[in-house]
């Protein structure tokens, strides 16, 4: 009764997303749900945040063990493709404006 309402108002994406990031590390087990967690899922596109470039390249050479099992936890064509993303780098930019070249970190040696 509740897959049928969800069919007819148009939430299984919603459902199927909630699920992902629900039940990550039991998905995907809790070794690589310690370094990496989803960040969004849309049109069947997953990507997720890696803690370290090393675990980034290992979830790259992981990721079609891993998507089988995505699809064996949550169904078949939910995550179709695994974006993978390492650690996000400091920005040295602060306000509107922007002077091209490298910054404060010329004088680090």
């Amino acid at each position: 009764m509740v897959s049928q309402l969800a069919k007819q108002r148009g939430w299984q994406e919603q459902l199927a997303t909630g699920q992902v990031f629900g039940q990550w590390a039991a998905l995907v087990g809790s070794d690589v749900a310690e370094h990496a967690h989803p960040v969004s899922l849309s049109e069947g596109e997953l990507t997720v945040q890696a803690s370290s470039t090393a675990w980034a390249t290992q979830l790259r050479l992981l990721q079609a063990q891993l998507l089988g099992k995505i699809a064996a936890g949550v169904g078949n064509g939910v995550v179709k493709r695994l974006r993978i993303q390492g650690p996000t780098r400091p920005s040295w930019r602060y306000g509107p404006r922007h002077v091209p070249g490298r910054g404060p970190r010329d004088t680090y040696g």
